[in-house]
């Protein structure tokens, strides 16, 4: 039961879109065929990557005005962003997490750099970098010192050793600024990795900043603005769009494995079947809009962040029901670790411990209750 993406539904009906989605399409089948191997032995997917890069989806974030597809950063785009996510999210949860933190980098350097840095990032972009965000960090963080050299590490950095373009966070005496550190493959890595329970293959590390020292042109926007509402809140409906992919992998494990037992029309396993296809239909309905919402220039920034923020609890609740689903129609079967379904699991599992998921709701949750809900305009 695996999503049948609308290549044909895209708001700009570019070709050049819709061959890139198309072409992402069908990478999908032999990238969830790698997902087990590459899991197993925690073992970055590289070749993923490069056939992402050869397909154009890396370099798809580029703005039209320098020839690019602007996915994802000009006006209009978040339909096909959002087609693409879900696809590479199919393909393999851990590839969906990397390359939503390269959209991400690249959505923070188009929103806050300037014209020069969103040039240069453009070229870097076309060259094949990838790129990253990496904010998570110890108490102690990363510091600017006064001569412009960094003293601290990042945490939970993924892709570590193969992001050659790495947006990360660091304070100075006035607050958070944003810096773009140009690496070379394997270059600050710390000295071990980290043992996650899920996402692997996301080659999740440690990154040593400590006497790097950072000139002006490595400064994107300014003080405090990457906690700058909407755009704080509002991109995590690429994280769910990702976490959709997902879904239709084990939706679709779940349909097989029923199906190859013929268990597939016990009216208890359609009944599962049913509501867990209610769930996922749910989480695409809340994703979608957010998409929409957070490109809208007519609703208050408060109220794009109060939606999103509700999506991504709204998708996290449909993936933990549906994950109680698979498990109850699967059984044991479903914590083999020879089973894609494990693996699956354990993914979303990490993926879905997104900041703060209690505030998000609460605090949207209180916006709402003093004013309209916005009304869906599709």
């Amino acid at each position: 039961m695996p999503c049948d993406v609308d290549l044909s539904a895209t708001l700009q009906e570019s070709p050049r879109i819709t061959k890139l989605l198309q072409d992402a399409r069908d990478l999908v089948p032999a990238m969830s065929g790698r997902a087990q191997i590459l899991d197993s032995e925690g073992r970055f997917p590289a070749l993923d990557f490069d056939l992402l890069r050869d397909i154009g989806a890396l370099s798809s974030f580029i703005p039209q005005r320098f020839g690019g597809l602007g996915l994802g950063v000009d006006p209009g785009g978040a339909s096909e962003l959002f087609a693409l996510l879900r696809l590479i999210g199919q393909g393999n949860l851990a590839v969906g997490r990397i390359f939503e933190g390269h959209a991400n980098a690249i959505k923070l350097i188009h929103t806050f750099g300037s014209e020069a840095q969103i040039e240069r990032a453009s070229a870097d972009l076309r060259a094949g970098h990838l790129f990253a965000i990496w904010s998570a960090e110890t108490q102690a963080g990363i510091r600017i010192l006064d001569d412009n050299k960094l003293s601290g590490s990042k945490t939970f950095c993924s892709g570590a050793g193969y992001v050659t373009r790495a947006l990360i966070t660091a304070k100075d005496r006035c607050g958070t600024r944003m810096l773009l550190i140009p690496l070379e493959p394997g270059e600050r890595v710390g000295s071990t990795g980290v043992a996650m329970h899920g996402m692997r293959a996301t080659h999740t590390a440690s990154m040593q900043f400590d006497g790097l020292v950072v000139s002006t042109h490595d400064f994107i926007g300014t003080t405090d603005d990457y906690t700058r509402e909407p755009t704080f809140s509002a991109g995590a409906w690429r994280t769910s769009a990702v976490t959709l992919g997902g879904l239709d992998a084990l939706l679709a494990e779940m349909q097989q494995q029923l199906r190859a037992r013929n268990r597939h029309e016990d009216p208890h396993q359609l009944a599962r079947m049913g509501n867990a296809l209610i769930a996922r239909e749910t989480a695409r309905l809340w994703i979608e809009r957010a998409a929409r919402m957070e490109e809208s220039i007519e609703s208050a920034p408060a109220t794009i962040t109060g939606y999103v923020n509700l999506a991504r609890v709204a998708v996290e609740s449909a993936a933990l029901e549906i994950i109680r689903l698979v498990q109850r129609s699967l059984g044991l079967s479903a914590f083999l670790q020879t089973n894609p379904v494990e693996r699956l699991m354990r993914d979303l599992a990490i993926y879905l411990r997104q900041p703060a998921t209690d505030e998000a709701l609460t605090e949207a949750a209180a916006w709402f209750l003093e004013r309209d809900f916005p009304e869906d305009d599709s």
